[in-house]
């Protein structure tokens, strides 16, 4: 039995008969009276003694009816609070790390603004892990730089980026500023982890070049592989967006590659079930 029968059976308590039922509720008399005798073919009990024209209630509709009102009260409540909710719009984002460091804070201020009420709780990991959470609803949204592989996840793409090869200051490829394919198998190379959008990238590039190329380190973060890059270790490809002050200052320079180039897009994915709620609605529009 729903909502739907305790508040017919309450307000025929309160009201003493079906008709002032039927006529508080705007409904037909016979629908009250089909409700409360759903309710006690339901509970196999009768709920009013019929004597006449009037109704009284049985020890069973008394005990129903303190059911009734602790439910319907509940209901309320209920109701009040999941609107709260809906109108302050709280969200789970999640981001991957190239997004995560250079951007979404911005997304997430530009939000807060016009969603000033609302709550967001933020989560940075490979593009990987991201969509595991979102398909396992631990997100409501996130913003990723890799490519997402599962088909239930809904990708829209909303920004370009570009990986470049990076060098310190004082390496030979420095001051050539341009490189031959062939000259990258020679390098050692800092690394994003497995299953960042980087490092896939970086591999799929290279593997359709047919380069072979040498790994001297692994990093699940950018800052480390720009401390190892700056400090001679080995070279990288990384977003240009992570490394424009380094540019700007010196301390790396970007070195073209004759032929190729590492381009992708940063999207907004969310599990392609998930209901779009107004503050999702609002968070795409702050990427945009």
């Amino acid at each position: 039995m729903g909502i739907r029968h305790l508040k017919i059976f309450a307000c025929v308590c309160s009201e003493g008969s079906m008709s002032g039922a039927a006529k508080k509720l705007f409904m037909a008399q016979p629908s009250v009276s089909q409700a409360i005798m759903e309710l006690e073919r339901h509970y196999g009990v009768m709920l009013f003694e019929r004597l006449g024209r009037r109704l009284y209630i049985t020890a069973a509709g008394k005990k129903l009816l303190d059911y009734a009102h602790h439910i319907i009260n509940l209901h309320e409540q209920l109701e009040r609070e999941m609107r709260d909710l809906s109108s302050r719009g709280d969200i789970r984002v999640g981001a991957s790390m190239t997004v995560g460091t250079c951007i979404l804070a911005d997304i997430i201020s530009r939000f807060k603004n016009k969603s000033p009420s609302s709550h967001v709780e933020s989560y940075v990991d490979n593009t990987r892990v991201i969509e595991g959470m979102l398909l396992l609803d631990q997100l409501d949204i996130a913003v990723v730089e890799g490519t997402v592989h599962s088909l239930d996840i809904s990708v829209t793409p909303f920004m370009d980026d570009e990986l470049v090869l990076i060098c310190a200051a004082e390496h030979p490829w420095a001051l050539a500023g341009e490189v031959d394919l062939k000259e990258l198998e020679a390098a050692d190379f800092i690394v994003r982890e497995q299953g960042s959008g980087t490092r896939e990238l970086f591999e799929s590039v290279m593997a359709a070049n047919d380069i072979k190329w040498r790994r001297a380190g692994v990093y699940n973060n950018a800052e480390t592989i720009k401390k190892s890059v700056e400090a001679g270790l080995g070279v990288s490809v990384i977003s240009r967006m992570a490394i424009e002050r380094e540019l700007e200052n010196g301390v790396f320079a970007e070195v073209r590659i004759r032929g190729i180039r590492f381009k992708r897009k940063f999207s907004i994915v969310h599990h392609k079930n998930k209901f779009i709620s107004e503050a999702m609605k609002r968070f795409v529009d702050s990427c945009i």
